[in-house]
């Protein structure tokens, strides 16, 4: 049995042969998918567009003890750009959203519960975000002197990146493709194989 969608749709369970209409193998939908059952004919919808959270893939919440100050390092540093901040006007800010190209993070004030990695006193997470020229990253970066904690290079598993750690402890990567190489290349194990 086969699923028919909207003329131009395009989803993962697209069938590339189809003229037009996305197709759905039956197979390939989960038992139930968004809370409609196998049985149920399936119309794939596209994901609703929000300007208050732009990212549709991963948004990572970053904590920060004080988040404007984050805001303006992560500006002079990296180069990201305020979208907007939110809190009590009469209080520090509890949070911000910010993006360096298509990459989206929000920012959030610690509180219980919630600590940045130099409040714990060790790393929570790393984050990597892709940069067209990372060359000129690097030197951006290294030049607004942050603490840079694995140099500029390519990596076996072909990328070209760098590592730095922020005022708040979170470790970044910074990241091109610079070779296309097969994970069993380098001594990964594929799964399934």
């Amino acid at each position: 049995m086969v699923w028919q969608g909207r003329a131009g749709d395009r989803s993962p369970y697209a069938d590339p042969a189809s003229s037009g209409s996305v197709e759905f193998c039956r197979a390939s939908l989960p038992t139930h998918f968004a809370g409609i059952p196998r049985s149920e004919p399936y119309y794939y919808q596209r994901m609703l567009k929000n300007r208050s959270v732009p990212a549709d893939i991963i948004l990572p919440h970053v904590v920060y003890q004080d988040v404007a100050e984050a805001a303006a390092w992560l500006t002079k540093t990296f180069g990201f750009i305020e979208h907007y901040r939110y809190g009590d006007p009469t209080e520090p800010v509890s949070g911000a959203q910010m993006h360096l190209g298509d990459a989206w993070i929000m920012l959030r004030r610690a509180r219980a519960g919630a600590a940045s990695p130099a409040q714990l006193g060790s790393g929570t997470q790393s984050l990597t975000v892709f940069v067209e020229d990372v060359d000129a990253h690097f030197q951006r970066t290294k030049s607004a002197g942050a603490k840079i904690v694995e140099e500029l290079n390519e990596t076996a598993y072909g990328e070209r990146q760098y590592g730095v750690v922020d005022l708040g402890g979170h470790h970044w990567l910074f990241s091109r493709h610079a070779r296309d190489v097969s994970p069993d290349e380098w001594g990964a194990r594929i799964a399934g194989r």
